[in-house]
């Protein structure tokens, strides 16, 4: 069980913290990244993959949740940015594989 980072003594206890915390966030990323390979099956048209307003509605959110958190927006807005990126191109290559 790991521990809260305010009940961490130990650069041990940290790095479990982390490592378990990665681990929670791959899952994530991969459940996200299964919404994306339905969305490639469900869009009629290859123009639709891209869509400038969703990207900045969906940074704009991340933004709002990281203020609430207590995390730096500019760092979550960056991370999302390369994770809404890279599920565009994912999704492209999903839909032209069909």
């Amino acid at each position: 069980m790991t521990r809260r980072p305010e009940d961490c003594t130990r650069m041990a206890d940290i790095r479990e913290g982390i490592d378990a915390l990665d681990e929670e966030l791959v899952a994530l990323v991969a459940r996200r990244m299964r919404y994306i390979a339905r969305a490639a099956e469900i869009k009629e048209r290859p123009e639709d993959i891209r869509d400038d307003a969703r990207v900045e509605d969906v940074v704009a959110k991340v933004r709002a949740a990281a203020e609430r958190e207590g995390l730096r927006p500019d760092l979550a807005e960056a991370v999302w940015r390369t994770l809404v990126e890279t599920s565009i191109q994912y999704e492209a290559e999903r839909y032209r594989a069909e």
